[in-house]
């Protein structure tokens, strides 16, 4: 019988807790999840990872050309808070003036692939979650106009 190189979720599956469930009890309440995500889950976040992941050491400028929309003041956030991670390096040159350039960190380029899938599966469902919007607010639409019209 093989011995499995994770025991805790092994025996949390065991007794009925999903592996979700298991990461958000081991991390306060979803605390990691939440920490991490807030700020990957983020409008601009894997925008601006996907577009370091293509480009080597890109200065903000050059960065910004190749994130559609985004302000200067959001990368600048963005980036502030991808560096505060630790999943993104700025580096500046003591030249005149001053050159900086953006690199992911070790950890940050782990984020690439999932980063990938999660914009691939955007992409293919986009038709269907906007026709579900439309469903969706046509129905909500329907009752408010009848309540409405009664008034």
């Amino acid at each position: 019988m093989a011995m499995s190189s994770t025991p805790a979720l092994d025996e949390s599956t065991a007794a009925g807790v999903s592996e979700y469930e298991n990461a958000c009890a081991s991390s306060g309440r979803g605390e990691a999840i939440r920490s991490v995500l807030g700020h990957i889950g983020d409008k601009w976040t894997l925008l601006v990872v996907g577009a370091l992941a293509v480009r080597q050491r890109p200065r903000f400028t050059e960065l910004q050309r190749h994130i559609p929309g985004i302000s200067q003041r959001m990368l600048t956030v963005t980036l502030r808070h991808l560096e505060r991670d630790g999943l993104v390096r700025r580096t500046t040159h003591a030249e005149v003036p001053p050159r900086v350039e953006y690199e992911l960190t070790s950890i940050g380029r782990t984020l690439i692939e999932p980063a990938r899938e999660l914009s691939r599966w955007a992409v293919g469902s986009y038709v269907t979650i906007l026709d579900s919007r439309e469903r969706f607010d046509a129905a909500s639409a329907e009752p408010k106009a009848a309540r409405e019209s009664n008034q």
